[in-house]
């Protein structure tokens, strides 16, 4: 990864809405070849931040430079250097497949003797050759959003933005979505996402965990599931499950306790002190407990113990 001068820049950047803070002082930086991630709940200001950095809002204080370019200043300027991908379906589903990648084309003023070598490289990329004919509308989600991708990175920008571009996606699709993001960072491109899904995360080079419009902490994923987990994590299996949650809930020494699959998560300061005291007050109550034991944290454990450390949403930026 080049570490020389960031594609992406920001400091300090809020956005109001009224009296409403959807970004709060958000600082970070993003470099070249490098998949940037944004995590956090609906509502956390991830597409807020996204579209002050596409040109799209004007933020309230603080500033944001891509490719070198104020937003603020320029964002015509920003807008001929990235690709943008949002979260909700944005191609013409009345065209077909061939229209909607000649249409952004033009879009992105790609030149005329450019043009058949770029849609039939946009085509292949999402793997649509073949159905450069078909409507994009009786398209599945998957290939319309890779489609979405191809239109967006038509005129080979040195930036992408995505804003949760796998929303409403089979796994299946999600997983090539994120082999052709891959692709284009091997190549060389920024390419900033934001996201809600925990397995997606895992993905992105660095992450910003983000709640309630302020970042809570920042890192590659091993480091935010090695550094900022405020306890140590157990994994408790009992039965019911339910009432077994209300008890540990209640337990001394729990910091945190949530269902996860068909076990449950149980934060702890320490774990070998903790596992004899979960078994008793899960025994004393005539519930079964099975396998406890201390595992690494996921990045939903990560978040979780993040968020509820700080109910206000004033982490610090990291």
């Amino acid at each position: 990864m080049n570490q020389g001068a960031p594609s992406v820049e920001v400091e300090h950047l809020t956005k109001r809405f009224g009296s409403f803070v959807a970004v709060d002082d958000v600082t970070f930086q993003a470099h070249r070849g490098e998949i940037f991630g944004f995590l956090g709940p609906n509502g956390s200001g991830k597409s807020t931040t996204i579209r002050i950095l596409c040109g799209l809002l004007r933020p309230s204080a603080g500033f944001a430079r891509v490719a070198g370019i104020d937003v603020a200043a320029n964002p015509e300027g920003v807008r001929q250097q990235i690709g943008y991908m949002s979260q909700k379906f944005s191609l013409y589903n009345d065209l077909r497949v061939s229209e909607n990648l000649r249409f952004f084309a033009g879009l992105y003023s790609v030149p005329r003797k450019d043009l058949q070598g770029r849609v039939r490289w946009a085509l292949q990329m999402a793997g649509l050759e073949g159905r450069e004919d078909s409507p994009t509308g009786s398209l599945p989600v998957g290939w319309k959003q890779r489609l979405a991708l191809g239109c967006a990175v038509l005129h080979r920008p040195p930036i992408v933005f995505l804003d949760e571009p796998t929303s409403g996606v089979d796994p299946l699709s999600r997983r090539q979505f994120w082999e052709l993001i891959h692709e284009m960072v091997g190549g060389g491109v920024t390419v900033f996402v934001t996201t809600h899904y925990m397995d997606e995360a895992e993905y992105c080079n660095r992450l910003a965990l983000l709640d309630r419009g302020r970042i809570v902490a920042m890192g590659t994923p091993t480091e935010l599931k090695s550094r900022h987990m405020k306890g140590q994590l157990l994994l408790v299996e009992s039965d019911p499950l339910g009432p077994s949650l209300e008890v540990l809930q209640r337990t001394p020494g729990t910091l945190d306790a949530a269902v996860f699959g068909n076990s449950l998560h149980v934060v702890v300061p320490d774990a070998d002190q903790s596992i004899p005291v979960i078994r008793e007050a899960l025994q004393a109550k005539g519930y079964r407990a099975g396998r406890i034991e201390r595992i690494p944290p996921t990045l939903e454990d990560v978040f979780v113990s993040l968020t509820s450390a700080h109910p206000s949403g004033k982490g610090a930026n990291a």
